[in-house]
Order: structure tokens, then sequence, then C-alpha cells
């Protein structure tokens, strides 16, 4: 007997290998990782997120909303009955919809809100993130009137690119067309995000994808390569997909099988990742024994897009030596100055920077060396980051300008200067006109001159990492080492939340001095790998011409 399968929207956006095991019957009982803390808080924040708009909707709405009953002694078979009966019914707006199974498409799953035209129901998402950036072009309509007909071209606001939400739309999408309840016309969706205050409108059918393909096309391509996978895996013919290591796998619980998959038959997607281990092993060379064989200073049988070829063999000969570091180069460039500050910012996802740590070091400037950390323990968002950041930039603009006054140079650096940059720039915006805010001018000239120098960027060009570039893994081959075992940024997203006593959470204020000791950690790591790097370990460390 063939066994049927029914996926959730979720498939679409998820490795095939994962669809693979989570539907094949012999892995029921393989061990998994550890659920990971941050990302079951980021879906608790989610699921406090929808009820807050839920409660709005329910104030603006009032018995023209019905909620779908749901909790854990309800089951799902319950739940889509119940929403099938309020679509019967023409019921205006029905929240925590569960949508009828499609047994002939393979679907199964619900959507945060359905709403109702003239001709039939419209799915609406909410997520916790931003959906819009400053702009013009989005159609919006307010969380008052949750309706496509009442959207319009919003002035102030344009579409951030968020393609997993219109896939998730599609997905709904198709359900209700399967069971005959979807509105008339072209495929619409709707996305209320972070800051719940307009519904997005997304054209489902428009071709704003790459290609000039639509959301609903993309999704049908995926959706119908992810049925096919499962189908296999439920039925126990050969798999259609095989593990391949990608930027995904550190949070999926199927990574232990994997890991011992991949690292058995040598996977060269251990050295390289992503289309360039997909193309390796259509050009014959599927182990990273097989690519350690090849000339480095040849040409290559393929165009790699990672990275060039020759470092692609490179870092296999390195990863066969358990080499974690290569040099590129023959001698390391890392620029120096006479006063030095290592800079790292603390931030709580799209809500805010509430640290900005700095470590001073270098020639005397009647500064007192060391660490200090402009902090606010305000619950983001608030008004006194405002304060905090004013401060950190007054402190770093008068070494900056002592420094100068003194004929010493001045550099400031950081570890992938993206998140700094985001935050240096955003506060300015954000702040502009309260005391000490600097001018995103200001702020783009600093960033943007030679004093601001992104340490990520140096150990990108010049050393091959055959485990990764983070600083996480890099530094402790400088000597370097955390005092918190559990140091990392998304364990210090639960250290914050407890810091400041975020959506009722218990406070506890020892926290901050443990993100404190944190951050004061990966500005201290900053400074130890530059001053290893130009240190005389470096002709010690091997060379990628001798490998």
């Amino acid at each position: 007997m063939t066994s049927q399968v029914q996926l959730d929207a979720g498939v679409v956006t998820r490795c095939r290998r994962r669809v693979h095991l989570e539907n094949d019957p012999e892995m029921r009982d393989a061990p998994k990782a550890a659920p990971d803390p941050a990302s079951e808080q980021r879906k608790a924040d989610a699921t406090n997120h929808r009820r807050a708009v839920a409660d709005a909707l329910g104030r603006i709405a009032g018995s023209n909303l019905f909620e779908v009953p749901n909790g854990p002694d309800v089951r799902s078979a319950d739940r889509e009955r119940v929403t099938l009966a309020a679509m019967q019914m023409g019921a205006q707006y029905i929240w925590g919809a569960a949508l009828p199974r499609d047994p002939r498409g393979g679907r199964r799953g619900g959507i945060d809100l359905l709403v109702k035209d003239s001709t039939g129901y419209v799915p609406v998402l909410v997520v916790r993130h931003k959906i819009t950036d400053p702009g013009q072009g989005a159609r919006t309509s307010p969380l008052t009137m949750p309706l496509p007909g009442g959207s319009r071209t919003d002035p102030h606001r344009k579409v951030r690119p968020q393609p997993r939400d219109q896939l998730r739309l599609a997905h709904a999408q198709r359900q209700l067309q399967a069971a005959g309840y979807a509105a008339h016309g072209r495929a619409t969706g709707g996305v209320i995000g972070m800051d719940a205050d307009v519904v997005l409108w997304h054209d489902l059918e428009a071709p704003t994808w790459p290609g000039g393909r639509n959301a609903l096309g993309e999704y049908d391509a995926r959706f119908s390569d992810r049925l096919a996978v499962a189908l296999a895996a439920a039925n126990q013919r050969d798999p259609l997909a095989r593990p391949s290591r990608i930027v995904d796998c550190k949070t999926c619980p199927w990574w232990p099988t994997c890991d011992n998959d991949l690292k058995q038959g040598r996977d060269v997607s251990l050295v390289v990742r992503g289309e360039d281990a997909v193309a390796l092993r259509k050009a014959g060379l599927s182990t990273v024994d097989q690519l350690a064989e090849l000339d480095p200073t040849g040409d290559g049988p393929i165009q790699l897009v990672g990275m060039p070829f020759g470092d692609a063999v490179v870092l296999a000969r390195a990863w066969l030596r358990d080499l974690t570091l290569v040099r590129r180069v023959p001698e390391m460039k890392v620029p120096r100055a006479d006063v030095e500050v290592d800079v790292d910012m603390e931030s709580f996802g799209d809500l805010g920077a509430y640290m900005w740590g700095c470590l001073l070091s270098g020639k005397d400037i009647d500064e007192e060396h060391g660490y200090r950390a402009f902090v606010t323990w305000d619950a983001l968002p608030c008004d006194d980051e405002a304060r905090s950041f004013a401060e950190f930039w007054t402190w770093l603009t008068g070494i900056r300008l002592r420094a100068k006054a003194r004929g010493l140079s001045f550099k400031a650096y950081c570890y992938n200067e993206l998140a700094e940059n985001r935050w240096l720039l955003g506060s300015a915006e954000r702040f502009a006109g309260k005391p000490g805010i600097p001018t995103v001018a200001q702020i783009k000239e600093f960033i943007n001159s030679d004093s601001w120098v992104d340490l990520f960027g140096i150990v990108r060009e010049q050393f091959l990492c055959a485990h990764g570039k983070g600083l996480k893994i890099i530094a402790p081959v400088a000597g370097f080492s955390w005092r918190d075992p559990e140091a990392g940024g998304e364990n210090s997203m639960r250290w914050y939340r407890s810091a400041v006593g975020l959506n009722g959470d218990e406070l506890d204020v020892e926290q901050r001095q443990r993100l404190l000791e944190y951050n004061e950690d990966d500005v201290r790591a900053t400074h130890r790998l530059r001053e290893w790097m130009t240190s005389d370990a470096m002709s010690g460390l091997p060379y990628a011409g001798d490998l």
C-alpha cells in the first residue's frame, strides 16, 4: 500500500534532506539535536506577538472576529471542522484558521487570519519581523481595515523582501482554492508585521521574483519537489535528497544524523557549501579527498560561486590535516595605530542596540585604558537607548580627536562591520535631533574612513578558514577564550530578556553582569586576534602555498 503524506507550508523553505528525514518511517526514533533555546524563545515571542495582534483585532472587529479554539487538548481535525463551519457561515474575520486538508494536493496547515471579501477568503499572516522599510510603493491598509479592498499605495513605505512570508501565503492560497473558499481574481495575501499598525498586501501573481517568476509559481515548483521527496521517503524508495551541509544545519534537529553521514562519506560540503558543493558533485568531485588531490594553481573543472577554485582545494587539504586556519599570504597586513579602540555592539533583534562596548589601548592620551560599556537597561525599544548611544559616540569621537591633537594615529576595530554599521546609521536616523546624537553624514564619514577597520574582512582576505570565520572559531586559535562557557550571540538574547524583564519575564539583574562580561570578552577577543596576526606567531601558521 502506498503511503501518502501531507505537508505544511514550512517545507518549501526547508532543506530537502530534512523533508526526507521527517517523512522516513525508519528515522522516527533517530537521535535529534536538543532544541535551540534561542529558537524556542523566538517561537514563544512570536506566539505572544500573534496573541497581542489577535486581541487588537478583537477590539476593532468585535463580534465580527471568530476565533477558532486552540490548545493542547484541541485536536487538529476538530479545528479544521470549526474553521470550515466558520467559512460556510460567512464569518467576516477568522482568527487562528486551521484550513481543511488537501489530500490530493498533499497539503495541511493553517493561517493566522482569514478575511472575507465579496467573493471568498484572503489569507493574512502575522509575523514578528519588519515587513516594510522607509520609502514608497507598498500597498497597505490600516489594521482597522484589514481588507485588500481598503489598501492604497503607501507614500511612506516600501516592501521589505521577505520571501518566506509570500511562500507561506501561497500555501494557504492553494489550500483555500482546493477547499473552494478562495477569493476570486488575482491571488492576494496580507502580512501584519512587528509594528502591527498596517496590513501589507502582496500580489502573489506579480512577477516580483528573479527571472520574472511570481510567488505562486515559485511556491508550486518548490512544493512539488518537496512532495516528491517526502513521498519517496514515506514509501522507502530511493531517496531524492542526500545530505549536504548548508547554513541552516547548525540549528537543525537532524544535524546529528547528517553530520555523521557527511563525515563518514567525507562529503565535499564539509569544505564548500550550498551550490558550490552541488556543482562539485556534478563534476565528479563528491569527497574532500578528491578535491584535495587537484592542483590549486591550475584551472579547475568548474567555476565556483563562493570562492576561487584553488582556495577550495587548499581548504580541502587543510580539512584533511585538521587545520582551522591557513595563511593566504606570506606576510599579514593588518592596519595598526598609536591609539586603538575595539568596539562591539549588542542588540536585541530589530528592537534596538542596548550596549556599545569599547576597549581602549595604545599610547597614553590621558584616558584610562581598558574596557567601558555604554548601556541602557530599560527594555527595548526605549528612549534611553538614545542616551547610551550618544554617550558612546561622544566618548569615541573624543578619543579620536584627542589622538589627532597629539599627532597620534587612531583606529577603531570591530568584527564584521555589517551589524555595527547597521546600528550606527540606524541610531543616528532614529534619534536625530536628540542631545549628543550625530548626524547620518557624520556616521558615514566615520565608517567610510580608514579609522574604522573590520577585522572580519581582513580574516576573510588573508586566511583560509576550514571550519568557519566566526570570532568564536578564530580567536581561540590566537589563544583567547571566553569566560562564559555559554558565550554566544543566541544565548545573549536569552540573558538580555532576563536582564530587563522583557515581556513580563522574571527580572534577573545578575544577567546584566553576565552580558557586560560577554561583551568585554568580545572586544578583548578582537584585540587579541589583531595582536596575534601582527606577531611572529604567523610564521608558524601553515601557508597555503606550502600545502
